[in-house]
């Protein structure tokens, strides 16, 4: 039995580390993408889109432009999900980027304004980008805020959004999320 356990630990090391991870969201092929959304900077007048599939491979894409026009400048994709953190300290997300900055954004509680963020940078590349979950400090409409960083028990929001204050094209490939 100690033989077998072995043989598949060292044949399956990738399924042995997603067992000490709790999964957010993970993009197939089938994969249902109905519950992202989009939020651009048409909330305030701007004119940036962004949108959201699948490719070929079940890759999720996060695409579009981000205008300045109209006091415009950011685009985001959001997933409502509630997940307990239960002892994880970090955020796993692999991406396949554009070299381009995006930013991590989670929201501790549905009734919470403001967000806690952490930037990364997306190389040209598949690579898993890992945050600390007590790394992201908090932000409302891109402003800091004078509060602690990230400590809470469970997330309620899971978002990326780029908005670099240039006008540009992005394209940011994304396998899965993951806490751990």
């Amino acid at each position: 039995m100690k033989r077998l356990l072995f043989i598949l630990i060292c044949l399956f090391p990738i399924t042995i580390s997603w067992l000490e991870a709790e999964v957010i969201f993970d993009f197939k092929k089938n994969t249902s993408i109905r519950d992202w959304r989009i939020v651009d900077d048409g909330v305030m007048g701007g004119i940036s889109a962004g949108q959201l599939r699948l490719d070929e491979q079940g890759n999720g894409i996060f695409y579009g432009y981000v205008s300045l026009e109209n006091y415009g400048g950011f685009s985001s994709l959001r997933l409502r999900k509630k997940v307990a953190i239960n002892g994880y300290s970090k955020i796993l997300i692999k991406v396949y980027g554009d070299n381009k900055v995006y930013q991590l954004r989670v929201r501790s509680s549905y009734r919470d304004r403001h967000v806690y963020v952490k930037d990364f940078f997306a190389k040209s590349g598949w690579q898993e980008i890992e945050i600390p979950l007590r790394s992201m400090e908090p932000q409302f409409r891109g402003r800091k805020l004078r509060m602690a960083n990230f400590n809470s028990n469970s997330i309620m929001e899971f978002g990326i959004l780029i908005g670099n204050k240039v006008e540009e094209q992005f394209l940011l490939k994304i396998d899965h999320v993951i806490l751990k």
